[in-house]
């Protein structure tokens, strides 16, 4: 599975909730799927996603609050694992999309084949930790874990194939965040 094909999948299954991506890729395959108001795009700043997922959800307990992550961002950001679990927001879905490459910045290896990123998650007190590698499987996943109680960890094995000719989500920054704002409020 592509990681175009995994946020496809993972965001078909989603309504209403809030989805912060992560910056690159992530953004720009979400965005392909369609755009909606309660996406939140990373315009840079790796490694992130999941810190500003947690204050939505931390500031927003009614609202359920999906993070798309890559492995990369992951490990640029670790100790908001650590965060995460000690804030516990019942809200927080945690997706990583691990392709074993920096994909940002030019491919790099990252170490996740090594230090399998659910069990450090599970490690630090997310209230549950899976992995998943096949399409159904992901599907099968994200909705039996929609109703549960967060923080949870879903790492999606995806292959490093990486999309071509995807453009830039077209959104600046401050639209991105007033667009977010007033989906929050009802608006």
């Amino acid at each position: 599975m592509t990681r175009a094909e995994a946020v496809a999948a993972v965001r078909a299954v989603l309504t209403d909730e809030v989805v912060v991506h992560a910056n690159g890729a992530i953004c720009r395959e979400s965005f392909a799927v369609g755009d909606r108001p309660g996406n939140f795009y990373m315009i840079g700043s790796m490694g992130l996603a999941a810190s500003i997922g947690l204050g939505v959800a931390l500031a927003r307990p009614e609202k359920r609050v999906v993070v798309l992550d890559g492995d990369g961002n992951v490990f640029m950001g670790l100790g908001t694992l650590a965060m995460v679990a000690a804030e516990g927001p019942r809200n927080f879905l945690h997706v990583v999309l691990d392709n074993g490459t920096y994909g940002s910045t030019g491919s790099q290896p990252t170490h996740s084949r090594q230090v399998p990123l659910e069990e450090v998650a599970r490690g630090c007190g997310y209230r549950r930790a899976l992995r998943v590698a096949e399409r159904e499987a992901l599907v099968a996943a994200v909705r039996e874990i929609q109703g549960q109680p967060g923080p949870v960890f879903l790492l999606v094995e995806v292959s490093p194939e990486e999309s071509a000719g995807l453009p830039r989500v077209p959104l600046p920054p401050e639209e991105i965040a007033d667009r977010v704002r007033g989906y929050l409020a009802g608006g």
